[in-house]
């Protein structure tokens, strides 16, 4: 049920008569104020500045007085006269352009030593042997001490180039084991002899593989 307010308790109903009795009081007092007091006498303020006068000098530009002189000017060489007179000298020269000259000739070119390489075979029908075997090389064949101390075992395969005579005349490695061993394995095989290939009964140049062994005892 809604609740409806009753006239005597409605407060903005009595807002606007209240306003208009308070602008009439208002305007009441004012007029009554202007009829009995007409005359308003009005203070004068008066507002004092100073003036500081401030006064620009010209200043005069500074000339300089002493100029350093300017550098001397680099003395003019003048060609001293000479004495000796140098005396004209007649140049002849008896040539007989009728005669006949044979063009130089050229050296002969130096001759190149034609060097034929040394051709190694692969395969042979008789291959070259260790003269010895194996053992040879075992004697020639020195453990590197970094091996040792590091345990380093295996086999370097050394590809040994054995000339007519049998005699190793370079090496290579196919497969080394490192620690030293490589280049031990191969000062060992240079040191031994072979038994030269043979190719249609002749004694030719061949490469052979040599496997060297290390092994810790």
């Amino acid at each position: 049920m809604a609740l409806h307010k009753t006239p005597q308790a409605d407060i903005r109903a009595k807002t606007r008569r209240y306003f208009e009795i308070s602008l009439i009081i208002a305007l009441v007092i004012v007029t009554a104020a202007f009829a009995f007091f007409p005359e308003l006498e009005q203070e004068s303020v008066v507002i004092e500045a100073s003036q500081e006068i401030v006064q620009i000098e010209d200043v005069e530009q500074t000339r300089q007085e002493n100029r350093p002189p300017p550098p001397p000017r680099p003395p003019i060489p003048i060609e001293a006269p000479d004495d000796d007179v140098i005396e004209d000298i007649d140049i002849s020269s008896e040539i007989d352009f009728t005669e006949e000259l044979e063009a130089p000739k050229t050296p002969p070119a130096p001759k190149k030593e034609i060097e034929e390489e040394e051709v190694y075979f692969e395969v042979v029908e008789d291959p070259p042997t260790i003269i010895g075997g194996l053992d040879a090389v075992r004697k020639h064949l020195i453990y590197p001490d970094l091996a040792i101390r590091a345990g380093v075992e295996g086999t370097v395969i050394v590809l040994a180039y054995v000339n007519s005579k049998g005699v190793v005349t370079g090496t290579e490695v196919i497969r080394g084991i490192g620690g030293g061993c490589d280049e031990a394995a191969m000062d060992a095989v240079k040191k031994v002899r072979f038994e030269p290939g043979m190719q249609r009964g002749k004694p030719v140049n061949v490469k052979v593989s040599v496997p060297v062994r290390f092994r810790l005892n």
